[in-house]
């Protein structure tokens, strides 16, 4: 089937907006069923795989990202009731994080200043611009609230969502691969370092992980984007940037 064959069955399908939502779903699944069968490797995470797969296709077949979204808003959508569900494990974690909240709060006031300063530093170091610099800086929060804070400290919103899902790729990608090179047992801390630096992306692949890594990622994921929007614009104050 040539190219042609295929922009005139797309353009066909498009007519409905369920389309969006049909390939998404045919996508994901495509990219999930090879994850599993070569065994989770990291590099072939369906998050990866079936972001690569759409793009491919939208450009084969022109179609207007506003004309697959109108069907994938529908995911988009399911975010929100995801997110408040990671109160679950949280709930079924509760005694544990009582137990933990000093090094929890520790760990990510650091996490939080660490991240958006060795951005800062590493993008001026290799000459990046001003305005790059500050795009990176929340590079490390849920997407949203990265580029409010983005808009907000003098960066660019649309820079900053591109750095937020690579960061969280590689984190899924690399982060639990790290945390065992470095001897880390302990899911709940695995799960802490996994929100902190990966957020929604790294959680999902930490619940992949076990229920009490996913956990106190997602609490984790919670807590440095309340705490990267109320510390990053006098950060970068004190910076003077």
């Amino acid at each position: 089937m040539g190219n042609n064959d295929l922009n005139a069955i797309w353009i066909y399908l498009s007519a409905s907006p369920l389309a969006g939502l049909t390939l998404t779903l045919m996508v994901y699944v495509a990219a999930q069923n090879l994850y599993q069968k070569f065994n989770q490797n990291p590099l072939l995470h369906p998050v990866v795989i079936a972001a690569g797969m759409l793009i491919g296709f939208l450009h084969l077949t022109n179609t207007p990202y506003a004309d697959y979204f109108k069907g994938g808003q529908y995911v988009h959508f399911l975010l929100g009731p995801a997110t408040v569900a990671l109160a679950i494990p949280m709930y079924q974690q509760l005694s544990k994080i009582k137990k933990m909240w000093l090094p929890i709060s520790v760990a990510l006031i650091s996490g939080v200043c660490v991240a958006a300063l060795s951005s800062i530093t590493i993008a001026q170091f290799l000459g990046a611009t001003l305005e790059t610099q500050l795009s990176l800086a929340p590079k490390s929060v849920t997407a949203p609230v990265a580029m409010a804070i983005s808009e907000q400290i003098g960066g660019l919103p649309s820079l900053t969502a591109v750095l937020v899902v690579v960061t969280g790729i590689l984190g899924a990608i690399f982060g639990t691969k790290i945390l065992s090179l470095i001897n880390i047992k302990d899911d709940s801390i695995k799960g802490i370092a996994m929100g902190i630096t990966a957020h929604g992306i790294g959680t999902a692949r930490a619940f992949q992980v076990s229920s009490e890594m996913g956990a106190f990622s997602g609490l984790a994921m919670a807590m440095a984007t309340f705490t990267t929007a109320f510390i990053l614009p006098y950060l970068v104050s004190w910076l003077g940037m």
